[in-house]
């Protein structure tokens, strides 16, 4: 618990087995989330076996591969279902310190921000931490067309380390989004189109051969989703055109 209000740890796990006990045990260090849901996307591997047991965690497993955007989606979900009040997602390939845990907490919890995101980018060691040359010029260039196109100000749209207050998530029409990777993008921009805040904490960049990552031609494909969710915030936000992603403000 943070000032009473009940954490939930949400990892959508694909293929997870090498990676999912260790990063969980860091979750559970930071002594502040009380549950963690596990939503398996129809994993080869070990991971719904290992999950099952991990102690305070619920999982769930989709029967058939729906995509990382359809996982999500169940993970809120549940997350809210389950009662969770601050919900923050870690991805389990240990890609993204859950050390960064509490300070999210605490910024949502303080009810300074509903969203908060870990962001590589800042601090300046995206590279030297290991990301690839490619994807780090990809990340600048994208990150430029979004805050051009959506009018803020983050340094990072792309990242996978995301806290929410239960009551922004209750605000977003997240079943009109995407069930693939644009999700994420998609995301953000509806918080921004309802006006909120997004707050970001620097967050140290760690590549290793089991972290998931999309290839490249699924990135082009993602890259371009994108842009394609920035026009069409920025054509309903100048009226010439309707968008389920973005609907009309009560």
């Amino acid at each position: 618990m943070y000032k009473d209000k009940k954490v939930v740890a949400v990892m959508p796990a694909y293929n997870a087995a090498q990676t999912l006990v260790k990063t969980y045990e860091s979750i559970m260090e930071q002594d502040v989330v009380d549950l963690v849901v596990v939503v398996d996307d129809a994993s080869r591997d070990e991971t719904v076996r290992i999950a099952r047991d991990l102690p305070n965690t619920f999982v769930h497993v989709h029967e058939k591969n729906k995509g990382y955007g359809a996982n999500q989606k169940t993970c809120y979900r549940l997350a809210m279902e389950a009662g969770g009040d601050i919900i923050i997602m870690v991805h389990p390939d240990y890609q993204y310190t859950p050390k960064l845990i509490p300070a999210m907490a605490s910024l949502i919890g303080n009810g300074l921000y509903p969203c908060v995101l870990g962001s590589r980018i800042l601090g300046g060691y995206a590279v030297k931490g290991g990301m690839p040359v490619w994807r780090y010029a990809s990340n600048r260039f994208l990150t430029l067309a979004g805050n051009l196109l959506l009018g803020s100000k983050l340094s990072e749209f792309h990242t996978g380390y995301r806290a929410f207050s239960r009551e922004l998530l209750e605000r977003l029409p997240l079943e009109q989004n995407s069930d693939d990777f644009v999700f994420d993008n998609q995301m953000l921009a509806q918080i921004l189109w309802l006006g909120e805040q997004i707050a970001e904490v620097s967050c140290p960049t760690k590549y290793s051969p089991e972290a998931s990552s999309i290839n490249f031609v699924r990135s082009v494909i993602y890259g371009f989703g994108c842009l394609h969710t920035g026009l069409r915030f920025r054509l309903a936000k100048i009226g010439l055109m309707a968008s389920p992603l973005f609907p009309p403000s009560d």
